[in-house]
């Protein structure tokens, strides 16, 4: 897949505070007006409530442990409130599902944008929103200023990709085998930058100019490649 998670539906979630649970971002548009705003309601969407867990995962399980650090983190929280915004993919999470339930031993090459510069929208992996008049690129400073002729695209978080794409091979194999007493490793995963992918299973010989610069290893900083291949523990 070549530049299409960063195209995927997102969903954005909000916290008030540091240790305030999430809650769902819907839009609003109030009847016979123009502009729309952001509401918060409770979880209810399951895709959202999959990315959170997923996420969740990776903590330090010993820091949500510790009862003196979780103490001080909610006085914190109400000393100084910082309100969180995240943007989760959970369009990746929907495509990941469906390619490992029709190809559950696929082997899966992924490339996107790892950053995007000069985003101007709050959130973690928050979109890049442009548009182009008379020929010269504007940013806007919110998604809800978006219209149909802008360009919404998102970074890819390729730790979180890594993470998904593991989840959902072992969400698809539980479904298939109820006898499995542990999740298995089903998945082996690496994140290469665009120049080392290059490197190692391109010819970058061939793409080297007469001054040295090659484009295929100078440029495209802010992409990398995620490769992803069935491990002997898939049926």
């Amino acid at each position: 897949m070549m530049k299409v998670l960063d195209n995927l539906p997102h969903d954005l979630v909000y916290s008030p505070d540091q240790v305030s649970p999430w809650m769902e971002a819907w839009i609003e548009k109030a009847q016979d007006s123009l502009p729309v705003s952001e509401i918060y309601n409770p979880l209810q969407d399951t895709l959202i409530a999959q990315c959170i867990k997923i996420i969740d995962m990776g903590k330090d399980g010993n820091a949500q442990r510790n009862q003196s650090f979780s103490v001080a983190r909610k006085f914190l929280s109400k000393a100084f409130p910082k309100p969180r915004k995240a943007w989760l993919p959970t369009g990746s999470l929907q495509l990941l599902e469906v390619l490992h339930w029709a190809l559950p031993k696929m082997s899966l090459i992924a490339s996107d944008f790892s950053y995007l510069p000069d985003v101007k929208i709050m959130g973690d992996r928050a979109p890049l929103v442009s548009t182009k008049k008379d020929g010269i690129t504007v940013d806007r400073e919110s998604y809800l200023d978006a219209e149909g002729d802008c360009d919404i695209f998102f970074p890819t978080d390729f730790w979180l990709l890594e993470r998904i794409d593991h989840h959902c091979s072992r969400f698809t194999s539980d479904k298939n085998d109820s006898s499995s007493s542990k999740p298995l490793k089903l998945r082996r995963g690496i994140t290469l930058d665009t120049a080392a992918f290059i490197e190692q299973f391109g010819l970058p010989s061939k793409t080297k100019t007469k001054d040295g610069y090659n484009p295929l290893l100078d440029d495209f900083k802010n992409t990398k490649f995620y490769l992803s291949v069935p491990t002997h523990n898939i049926k």
